[in-house]
């Protein structure tokens, strides 16, 4: 008997969780498992504040595909389409012709992407914050507007380096922030040139509340918090312009800056837009409980989908929609691939059902709020309880292990407040002592810089 195929789509949390659990608990005569993703890795997103903070190495918040995943077949590159009427996927590889790939079930976890607005120049200016590439590229860009304000003759360059604008209140926005802050008040020890009372962190939240994921109490602590800290709360307020880098609120004030970070929630992957498949008012595809994908009351054979870009019921919570999170996602994906397993072997597969356990969010170095099971938790009890969580979540004992090696580096070691900027433009350098072709310039013989 021919084995069955199934196809993942997208190595996020739901995709690299369920490859796995699938690929442990099928027998490779009885299905194939295939993960395809344009990225050799999965990204551990609530380390991408600390990666940005220097307090765990970038490599340590990623998981190796082909390592975790030995196996499972890995497939470098894009889908561009899925005709589930004729159960295929198209892919456009790395490098190479697009192909079709058949399949018998097909998890479609893709993800989400940022969700931003029409907003003059946004696209120009404002960096997002869901990447490992954007987290990194924020950290440099950070550190080397220090360099310049440190050493530029003009005062309103020196303002606009030293302004920091985060737009949105959720996870993302509040921990990238409260890390960044710390990272900046640690870099200013070693600029003489530069006092704390010049560097402006400022977070423009549409509504009247951050870390609606804590509760209230919660949130209201977190916002007292980071006004202690002299960071700039503009709630109710939203972002108008920032065209040149000159931002515009909607509460009339303006002013010159040069970090605008966006992370003002997310929607479901535009990959979708490329679907056969059925999907809600909000471009997530619709779900039942046991996680397949149902076109009004038909459930499609063979199709299943959950995390960022699936509206899944919460059973918990009857009427319900499950969140975008990490929680829900990693459990999604265990109930996922056992009840594909369940059909596979000839089965039902079941419902996903799980009573959200709270929320933990850090608020920078030993510093967080928590509210799990209805208990709320503050500063370093709420900060060790985050970083415990996220150690048990993050796939394989090497991951583990490196992330907490870089944890024990930082607390007995100083904070790196290096800025790798080259890193953006590796050959800039090179190109620029390389003529072009055409060019009188005789150039040095090769191997001569060496003798």
């Amino acid at each position: 008997m021919k084995p069955q195929r199934i196809v993942v789509v997208g190595a996020g949390h739901v995709g690299l969780y369920a490859a796995l659990r699938l690929s442990k608990k099928l027998n490779t005569r009885r299905a194939e498992v295939m993960v395809i993703d344009p990225q050799p890795h999965m990204t551990y997103q609530p380390f991408l504040p600390e990666a940005a903070a220097g307090n765990i190495s970038p490599r340590h918040s990623v998981v190796p595909l082909r390592r975790e995943l030995k196996r499972c077949r890995i497939v470098s590159g894009e889908v561009t389409k899925i005709e589930h009427a004729r159960k295929t996927v198209t892919v456009q590889p790395i490098d190479g012709p697009v192909k079709e790939i058949a399949y018998d079930h097909i998890i479609v976890a893709p993800g989400s992407v940022s969700r931003t607005l029409p907003i003059p120049g946004l696209r120009e200016n404002g960096i997002g914050f869901k990447t490992i590439g954007e987290a990194i590229y924020l950290r440099n860009h950070i550190l080397n507007r220090l360099d310049i304000a440190a050493t530029t003759p003009d005062a309103e360059v020196r303002k606009a380096s030293l302004t920091f604008v985060f737009v949105g209140g959720g996870y993302a926005g509040i921990e990238a922030l409260a890390e960044m802050e710390d990272v900046v008040r640690d870099a200013l020890k070693y600029y003489p040139e530069l006092s704390q009372d010049e560097v402006r962190f400022v977070l423009v939240e549409a509504t009247n509340r951050i870390l609606p994921e804590v509760g209230p109490d919660m949130g209201a602590y977190a916002a007292r918090q980071l006004d202690q800290r002299g960071i700039d709360l503009r709630l109710e307020t939203r972002l108008e312009s920032c065209v040149d880098g000159r931002i515009v609120l909607s509460d009339g004030s303006t002013f010159r800056a040069e970090t605008l970070v966006w992370t003002a929630g997310v929607k479901p992957s535009p990959m979708l837009d490329n679907t056969d498949l059925p999907r809600g008012p909000r471009g997530h595809l619709t779900c039942i409980p046991t996680l397949q994908i149902v076109d009004g009351e038909r459930v499609l054979d063979g199709a299943w989908s959950a995390g960022d870009c699936a509206q899944v019921p919460d059973l918990a919570n009857p009427g319900a929609w499950c969140s975008p999170s990490a929680q829900h996602a990693v459990r999604q994906a265990a109930q996922l691939a056992d009840n594909i397993r369940a059909v596979v072997y000839g089965g039902v597969p079941k419902d996903y059902k799980h009573k959200y356990a709270g929320s933990v969010a850090s608020l920078g170095l030993y510093k967080g709020v928590a509210q799990v099971y209805g208990i709320k938790l503050k500063g370093l009890p709420a900060w060790l309880m985050h970083r415990t969580y996220h150690m048990s979540r993050i796939p394989s004992f090497n991951r583990k292990v490196r992330v907490l090696a870089d944890w024990t580096l930082a607390f007995v070691l100083k904070r790196e407040v290096i800025s790798l900027g080259q890193l953006h433009a590796p050959r800039e350098e090179f190109t620029h002592v390389t003529p072009p072709l055409g060019d009188d310039r005789s150039p040095e013989p090769v191997g001569a810089g060496s003798r």
